[in-house]
C-alpha cells in the first residue's frame, strides 16, 4: 500500500477513506452483534419466566387460606432466571476458540477414520461437532482415567451412526491415541460402526435408533433416586430418531418423575438418510412439542459454543424438570459443498476429503496441544453398591399339593431378594396388579418403577437402570406385550446388560381373555437373545428359586410365569440349578418320556398317570431352564426308554421349548420326539377348553404318547 500511495499520490486520500469507512463498519457489525446478544438474553429471561408461568412445578401455597394455591409471580419468574444466570461466567475467548478448535479436530478425525474405513458417517458427525466439544471438555465432569466411574457424568449417543465423532471426543480428551481411530470399523477393532461396551468408555449399545433416551432415563432416575448423587446424565438424540415414538413415551418418563438431573440435546440437522426429516429445521415445532410432553425446551444454534455452554448451564440450574436442547445444526457443517446437502449420508468423503480436511484446518488456531481439559466430578459422592450373593431372605414356605399361580410366587420372590438387598427393584407397565409385583411396591415404594404402558420405555428404562452395576432390575409385564420391545431387549444383549425379564399370562391357559393377551412367541423371542437364560419354573418353588438365580445370572434373563394356580411338586429346600433339569416322575418300566414346563408339566404329569392305568410307563421331565437346556438328562433319558419323547407345551410350534429339544435330540440315532403345541390363533375361552380344544390337555399327551410308540 505504502509503494502505491508514493507512485499514485491521488490514491492516498481515497484508500485511507476507504480504510476508515471499513473500520467503522466493523465497529458497527460489533455493536449489532452485542446487541443481537442482549436481546437474546432478553427473549430468555422473558421465555423463562413464561416457562415457569406454564410449568407444573410445585405451587405456592396462598397464606390466607389453606385450601388454594397460586401460580408463580412474575417476579419470582423473573428472580428465578436471575438466580439461574446468577453463577454463568462468561466463557473468556481463547475458551471459547478452543472449544472451536476442538469441535473442527472432531471434524477431521471422523473424516480420516471413516476414509480408513471406507465406510461411515462424517456428515452427520460433523453437525454433532461443537455439542460434544463443550460437553466434554467445559460441561460434562468425569474422570477420563476411568469413564465407568460411578461418579462421573454419563453420555449416551442415541444417534449411534455418529460414533465416529465420540469417539474422537474420548481421543482428543486423551483417553486413548488418536491414530488408534484409523482403525475405525476394523475386524480385530472395538472402535465399531456404532458404539458397544466393548469400549470401556461406553456404557450402552446404540445405533438401532429412538432407544438411547429411554436408557438415559433409567440411569438418570437411579443417579436421583437411589444414588442421590450429583453425577448428570447427558443424551444425545438425532432428529430423524425423534419420530420414533419410544423416544415421546421416555420423554414423559423423564417429565413426570422429574428428571432434572437429565439433559437431552436434539440434533436438528434436518437431514435424514433418503429425504429431509419430517420437521426439517422448524426448531419451533420441536420446541413446542417436547413443551408439551413437560421438559424445559431450549433452542440454541448447535454449532455456537457459547450459546451451547449457557445453555447446558441453565439445563443444570432448572429443577423439578428435565431440560431439552433443540440444537439447530448443518449436516457436514463446515464441509465446503457437502455442508446441507442432501444425499451425503453414510458416505465417507472420497475425493472430497483432502479438500475439506484442508479448510477444517484453516479454521484451527491453535495446532499445538489442548489448553483445555475435562473437568473432573466435583465430589465422588456415588455409594458404594454391592449386587453379588443376592439371595432369597428366607426360604419358600409352601404345602406339597397347595395350588400357587406362579406369579404369585414370583411377587413372594422379589420381596423376598429386595430385603436381602436393597439395590434390587421392580419395574412394570400398569401390570403390577397381574404380575404381582405390586408386592414389591408395597414392601418399599421407592424401589417400584412405574413405566405405565409403554413398554419399549420400560425395558430401556431397565437396561439404564442396570448399567454400572447400580440395581438389579426385574421388569414385569404380560409375556406378549415384550414383542413390542424386542428390539430393546435385543439391543440390551448387544449392551451386555444384566436386566431380568418375567413375563405373565403365558399361552392358551389364561383363558377368557383371548390371543391377544396370550403369551405364545415369547420363548422364541427371548431364545433367539445371544447369552439369555430361559426360566420356566413348574410351582411356586421353583419360581422363588428361578428369581434368586435371575437375580445373580449375567445377561439376560426370562422367567415365564402362569396366570392360573397349580399344584406344589417340590419341597421348599429343593436345590435348583441353571441347565438342570429335574426328572419328576419315573419307573424302570419306562417306555416315553413326557417333557413339559410350566402349565404342561401338570398336564404331562397328569398324562403319566392314564398312561399307567393303560399300561404304559412314562417319565416325566420338568426342563426347568429352556435356555440352557439340560441336554444331557434328557438324551440320558430318552435313550434308557428306548428312544421316544413327547414334548408338551403352551406356546406356538415355532421357536419354543419343542424346538429346543429337537434340536439337542437331532443327532441322537434311533430317536423319535414328537411335539405338540398351539398351531393356530386360539379364541377366548375357558381355560381347560382351550388347552383341550387346542391339543396340549393331558388326553392329547396321552394319545401322542401312544402314537409315538408304534414307530
Amino acid at each position: 500500500m505504502a509503494y502505491i500511495c508514493s507512485k499514485y499520490p491521488v490514491c492516498t486520500a481515497f484508500i485511507r477513506k476507504f480504510v476508515i469507512d471499513l473500520l467503522q463498519f466493523c465497529n458497527c457489525m460489533e455493536k449489532l452483534k452485542e446487541a443481537k446478544q442482549d436481546q437474546l438474553n432478553k427473549f430468555e429471561m422473558v421465555k423463562y419466566e413464561m416457562e415457569l408461568v406454564q410449568s407444573n412445578s410445585k405451587p405456592i401455597p396462598d397464606k390466607d387460606n389453606a385450601d388454594h394455591v397460586v401460580g408463580h409471580s412474575p417476579k419470582f419468574c423473573i428472580e428465578k432466571f436471575q438466580t439461574a444466570m446468577s453463577n454463568y461466567h462468561k466463557l473468556e475467548a481463547k475458551v471459547v476458540q478452543e472449544l472451536k478448535d476442538i469441535a473442527n479436530k472432531i471434524r477431521i478425525h471422523s473424516i480420516t477414520s471413516t476414509q480408513a474405513a471406507k465406510s461411515g458417517h462424517p456428515t452427520s458427525c460433523s453437525s454433532i461437532a461443537e455439542v460434544l466439544s463443550v460437553l466434554f471438555f467445559n460441561t460434562m465432569r468425569y474422570k477420563v482415567s476411568a469413564p465407568r466411574d460411578p461418579s462421573s457424568d454419563r453420555f449416551i449417543l442415541s444417534k449411534g451412526h455418529a460414533a465416529p465423532a465420540l469417539y474422537a471426543a474420548w481421543a482428543e480428551a486423551g483417553l486413548f491415541p488418536a491414530s488408534d481411530l484409523l482403525k475405525l470399523r476394523k475386524i480385530d477393532s472395538d472402535l465399531e460402526g456404532h458404539p458397544t461396551p466393548r469400549l470401556n468408555f461406553i456404557d450402552v449399545a446404540t445405533g438401532s435408533l429412538g432407544q438411547g433416551l429411554a436408557i438415559a432415563g433409567g440411569m438418570a432416575f437411579v443417579g436421583k433416586n437411589y444414588d442421590k448423587a450429583n453425577y448428570r446424565v447427558y443424551c444425545l438424540v438425532g432428529d430423524g430418531e425423534s419420530a420414533e415414538g419410544s423416544i415421546w413415551e421416555s420423554i414423559h418418563f423423564a417429565s413426570y418423575y422429574k428428571l432434572d438431573n437429565l439433559c437431552v440435546i436434539f440434533d436438528i440437522n434436518r437431514l435424514g438418510q433418503s429425504q429431509e426429516t419430517a420437521l426439517g429445521h422448524d426448531v419451533e415445532n420441536y420446541r413446542k412439542r417436547i413443551e408439551a410432553f413437560g421438559m424445559h425446551a431450549i433452542v440454541v444454534d448447535g454449532h455456537d459454543v457459547e450459546e451451547l455452554a449457557k445453555a447446558f448451564h441453565i439445563a443444570a440450574e432448572t429443577k423439578g424438570k428435565p431440560t431439552a436442547i433443540v440444537a439447530k445444526t448443518l449436516k457436514g457443517k463446515n464441509f465446503p459443498q457437502i455442508e446441507n446437502v442432501d444425499n451425503w449420508h453414510g458416505k465417507p468423503l472420497g475425493e472430497h476429503s483432502d479438500k475439506v480436511i484442508q479448510h477444517l484446518k484453516s479454521l484451527i488456531k491453535n495446532q499445538g496441544p489442548l489448553q483445555i481439559h475435562p473437568q473432573k466430578p466435583l465430589k465422588d459422592d456415588v455409594p458404594v453398591v454391592d449386587i453379588k450373593n443376592i439371595k432369597l431372605s428366607s426360604p419358600p414356605s409352601y404345602n406339597l399339593g397347595e395350588s400357587v399361580a406362579t406369579r404369585v410366587a414370583y411377587g413372594n420372590a422379589l420381596v423376598k431378594i429386595a430385603q436381602s438387598n436393597n439395590r434390587v427393584i421392580a419395574l412394570d407397565g400398569d401390570m403390577k396388579n397381574s404380575t404381582y409385583s405390586e408386592k414389591l411396591k408395597k414392601f418399599d415404594a421407592a424401589r417400584y418403577i412405574e413405566c405405565f404402558i409403554a413398554e419399549q420405555s420400560l425395558v430401556g428404562t431397565a437396561i439404564g437402570a442396570a448399567c454400572r452395576d447400580r440395581t438389579v432390575p426385574f421388569v414385569s409385564t404380560f409375556a406378549t406385550f415384550f414383542t413390542r420391545a424386542y428390539d430393546q431387549i435385543r439391543m440390551g444383549a448387544v449392551s451386555q446388560t444384566n436386566a431380568n425379564f418375567v413375563g405373565s399370562h403365558c399361552g392358551v391357559s389364561i383363558g377368557e381373555d383371548g390371543p391377544s393377551q396370550m403369551g405364545l412367541e415369547d420363548i422364541a423371542l427371548f431364545r433367539t437373545i445371544p447369552g439369555s437364560t430361559i426360566f420356566y419354573p413348574g410351582d411356586a418353588v421353583a419360581t422363588e428359586r428361578a428369581i434368586e438365580l435371575a437375580a445373580v445370572t449375567k445377561g439376560v434373563t426370562f422367567t415365564r410365569i402362569n396366570r392360573n394356580p397349580t399344584p406344589v411338586i417340590y419341597s421348599n429346600d429343593y436345590k435348583f440349578e441353571i441347565g438342570k433339569a429335574i426328572v419328576v416322575k419315573k419307573s424302570d418300566k419306562d417306555k416315553v418320556v413326557l417333557i413339559g414346563a410350566g402349565i404342561t408339566l401338570h398336564e404331562a404329569i397328569t398324562a403319566a398317570g392314564e398312561l399307567q392305568k393303560l399300561g404304559i410307563g412314562a417319565r416325566v421331565i420338568d426342563p426347568f431352564t429352556v435356555k440352557p437346556l439340560d441336554s444331557e438328562t434328557i438324551i440320558k433319558n430318552i435313550n434308557e426308554v428306548g428312544g421316544r419323547a413327547v414334548v408338551v407345551e403352551d406356546h406356538y410350534y415355532e421357536g419354543g421349548l419343542g424346538e429346543a429339544v429337537l434340536s439337542v435330540t437331532a443327532l441322537q440315532r434311533n430317536v423319535v420326539v414328537k411335539l405338540i403345541a398351539v398351531s393356530k390363533v386360539p379364541h377366548s375361552g375357558p381355560p381347560a377348553k382351550l388347552m383341550d380344544v387346542y391339543g396340549i390337555s393331558a388326553k392329547h399327551i396321552v394319545a401322542a404318547a401312544q402314537e409315538i410308540l408304534k414307530y
